[in-house]
């Protein structure tokens, strides 16, 4: 490990598991000071006391559900009396469930974009004020490549998606005056749990092996941006073709989406 990141704070939301947690770790692996956000406060306390074993500085846990705007709120005004800068945002928390749009649930799409978009961007607004303040910064938004490509049972959750990327290119712009930065990273599938609430049947995950990411090496690359000007990342270099070549030839891209990527 290097200490690459030794007095930088970096921030992670969806910190107690999957992506967010492997980013978390990967930072204080390089000597980070790492805040962790999210609902599970004894994951949040476990994986902290592991990220303060290998930067040796703090871990700071704050316990916060990410689709309610006062807890978000209650949470950054408890992280700018603890820190007195933000280098890094990195913003995971998210959920998905594959089922036909006529068949889901009014409540889930609701749930969904209060975590997946709303309060990511009502969390992003805070921390981009200060880093506006600091005239520095950089913020990494979870988008995915369902965002980019549509397979079917996906659509609330693709379309949140979409939303978090197109939010973080306007977002780009808009800061880029400020010295704040902003990148997207686009994942396909990923071995976390986000499975356990998305595909209970394990139909997906069975039939989407070969492009399945491990959370340690996504985490890798995106700290490995940290400080960059890279606009986008998406992964793995397969799929990340694939949404180009969709952009491209839409009507052959929904019909290779129905015979090959909608098998869930």
């Amino acid at each position: 490990m290097s200490d690459s990141l030794r007095n930088k704070v970096v921030v992670v939301t969806g910190a107690s598991s999957g992506i967010g947690r492997s980013i978390v770790l990967e930072s204080a692996g390089r000597g980070a000071t790492v805040v962790l956000m999210a609902r599970n406060v004894d994951k949040l306390t476990e994986i902290a006391a592991e990220a303060r074993e290998l930067s040796g500085t703090e871990a700071i846990v704050l316990p916060t559900d990410m689709g309610k705007a006062d807890e978000i709120e209650a949470s950054f005004k408890n992280l700018i009396a603890k820190v007195d800068h933000i280098d890094y945002l990195v913003n995971c928390a998210g959920f998905g469930k594959f089922e036909t749009f006529m068949e889901s649930s009014t409540q889930d799409v609701t749930s969904m974009f209060q975590v997946n978009v709303l309060g990511l961007m009502y969390f992003t607004r805070l921390i981009g004020r200060v880093m506006i303040d600091q005239k520095q910064g950089q913020i990494v938004n979870f988008g995915s490549i369902a965002g980019k490509v549509p397979t079917t049972k996906s659509a609330a959750y693709s379309a949140s998606k979409a939303a978090v990327i197109q939010f973080s290119n306007v977002l780009r712009l808009e800061l880029k005056p400020f010295n704040v930065k902003v990148m997207t990273v686009n994942p396909g599938p990923v071995y976390t749990n986000f499975f356990n609430t998305a595909d209970k049947s394990g139909k997906y995950v069975e039939n989407v092996q070969a492009f399945m990411l491990d959370p340690d090496d996504v985490a890798w690359q995106v700290v490995h941006y940290f400080g960059s000007n890279k606009r986008e990342l998406n992964l793995p270099v397969s799929l990340a073709v694939a949404s180009k070549l969709y952009a491209l030839f839409p009507t052959v891209g929904d019909f290779l989406s129905l015979e090959f990527a909608s098998r869930k």
